[in-house]
């Protein structure tokens, strides 16, 4: 009588962990960054002179500095990817830091310029800025080549799907840095508006986690307590990959509540602080390494 031999029944267990696992999808924000646009213009609309005025966790800058970063996001999308018109062009950027730093004068150059304008001025420039900033970006095809990549994902080369991701991302937080001056940080905790900036965030894990070695199978899980509890996990094999389902133990869990994970990954809170504030349950080296990761360039 003919039986399976060990090494066929070992290959087809492997096949079968390999189906439980899943990686996390392409991601589609198009549909949701008018919505949130709207949500922001009601929120300034609102404001009283001495809101605008008031400190975010962003130490430069106040909640009129972020407004008007905003506006900028939305201006240089048009001018250089819908315009191809470039104006300042980077010199001598041969690192990451070199692109952050230019980036950053950059955005102390227009929040110092743009001072002399109203908050009523900023608003209506939201507000039409932001409706040609929507429709170019629903010209993309999601899977073309992005003009620009997701740097601190790791990538020399994204898909538009991702860079589009990447746009809500930086809307998402800065408005959520204006909400949390104000006294109204709860809204865009919601499933609906944090979960894609979540599921687009932790696309940076594997580039975060590249130097922490891990041995064959280790599953690191990384779990974040709002609304509802949403999941990620990173699992070695010849290197760290993102998934957003296995059937396998971790050895490692993190736990960090809504409120702290976009400060972590946007650097608006000490490393000390959203640990302490965190819990780590397993291999406490694994987990720890998540508190240096960052979702935007800084």
């Amino acid at each position: 009588m003919w039986r399976e031999s060990p090494l066929s029944q070992s290959g087809k267990t492997l096949c079968l962990i390999k189906r439980k696992m899943k990686r996390p999808e392409q991601i589609d924000v198009v549909a949701l960054i008018p919505e949130l646009d709207e949500m922001l213009f009601k929120l300034l609309e609102k404001l009283s002179a001495e809101d605008w005025e008031k400190q975010t966790i962003a130490p430069k800058w106040k909640v009129k500095d972020v407004a008007v970063h905003l506006l900028d996001g939305n201006l240089r999308t048009l001018s250089m990817l819908r315009d191809g018109y470039y104006g300042e062009i980077p010199e001598n950027v041969n690192s990451y830091e070199d692109l952050v730093g230019f980036l950053n004068k950059l955005n102390a150059d227009w929040v110092k310029a743009t001072k002399r304008l109203s908050p009523k001025v900023i608003i209506d420039l939201l507000k039409t800025s932001g409706k040609e900033y929507c429709d170019y970006l629903a010209t993309l095809t999601p899977d073309d080549k992005a003009e620009f990549s997701v740097a601190w994902a790791g990538e020399n080369e994204s898909k538009n799907w991702f860079h589009i991701a990447r746009e809500y991302t930086e809307k998402w937080h800065h408005q959520q840095q204006i909400r949390l001056a104000v006294g109204d940080g709860q809204e865009l905790l919601k499933e609906k508006w944090y979960f894609p900036y979540l599921d687009t965030s932790v696309r940076a894990l594997p580039y975060n986690y590249r130097n922490v070695e891990g041995k064959e199978k280790d599953l690191v899980k990384f779990t974040f307590l709002g609304e509802t509890v949403k999941s990620w996990f990173l699992y070695y094999d010849n290197g760290w990959q993102l998934l957003s389902t296995i059937n396998q133990e971790s050895i490692s869990e993190v736990r960090i509540r809504d409120d702290y994970a976009w400060r972590i990954f946007t650097k608006g809170i000490s490393k000390e602080v959203a640990i302490a504030n965190s819990e780590i349950i397993g291999v406490r080296e694994l987990g720890l390494k998540i508190f240096d990761m960052i979702a935007i360039m800084a």
